[in-house]
């Protein structure tokens, strides 16, 4: 992930070799335990795709996450043709088993979808998820997409009853390796995130708590939040992803 990070280094030639990929879990269950960062494992499959030494395996993931990841800011289309020539060129026969692992990688961490455009051609377009706009600003190259961690932050504040107390939401990433003051090898340092990068962009409202004395400050969703995805949406996907966060939302649930 920290090769990732380097859009001049990590993210120019698909094809070079790099090391295992680690993904961060982004587990449903909103500030619970969860989230370190961890290699994910393969999805079952034919027995000649197990029997793959899982570092051949995670290389494979690691230069088609790469490959994607660069489609995804260039906001162009690719194909499993040209996935294969591509990146897998070697290794076709294990493309379905690398293209499932990548493609929920790619949800979980980063909060990209891969969508299928043309069954017939087996073409894809990489997409936000939930219609989120925040990464608009990568398409210069700069920067990981962060829609994914915005959808954990959401989720977050609706599980502490939005309005959520910033002391809450600073414990709840702290147990998933994200710091005040340190920067994370995905998400950037939290703080500027979601003070000011997401405020500014409307998709968080960090106000301090009325009469409060020292002042506290707490964490809401913003407009343009609202605009672009709702509260039901966000609860939804995270369902998708763990069906037990269903407790982690029970005035939505009831």
């Amino acid at each position: 992930m920290s090769e990732l990070r380097k859009p001049e280094e990590g993210l120019q030639d698909p094809g070079e070799d790099q090391g295992p990929v680690e993904v961060l879990l982004l587990e449903a269950e909103v500030g619970e335990s969860a989230s370190h960062l961890a290699s994910y494992p393969p999805a079952s499959s034919s027995a000649p795709v197990e029997a793959l030494p899982q570092e051949i395996l995670q290389r494979m993931i690691g230069k088609l996450m790469k490959f994607l990841l660069l489609k995804y800011q260039a906001k162009e289309l690719t194909s499993q043709a040209e996935m294969l020539s591509e990146v897998l060129r070697d290794n076709q026969e294990h493309f379905l088993v690398v293209f499932r692992e990548v493609s929920v990688c790619l949800q979980l961490l980063f909060g990209v979808d891969v969508k299928e455009v043309d069954p017939a051609e087996h073409t894809y377009i990489l997409v936000p998820i939930l219609g989120l706009t925040c990464d608009e600003m990568l398409s210069d190259g700069v920067g990981l997409p962060k829609a994914g961690f915005l959808v954990l932050v959401l989720s977050m504040i609706m599980r502490f009853g939005d309005p959520a107390p910033e002391q809450v939401v600073w414990g709840a990433l702290s147990k998933m390796g994200m710091y005040v003051g340190s920067e994370h090898c995905v998400f950037g340092e939290p703080r500027e995130l979601l003070t000011q990068v997401w405020v500014r962009e409307g998709y968080l409202r960090y106000e301090q708590v009325p009469d409060s004395h020292p002042a506290c400050y707490e964490f809401l969703w913003g407009t343009r939040a609202y605009v672009e995805t709702s509260k039901w949406q966000v609860m939804a996907f995270m369902l998708t992803v763990n069906p037990r966060a269903l407790r982690a939302f029970p005035f939505l649930s009831a």
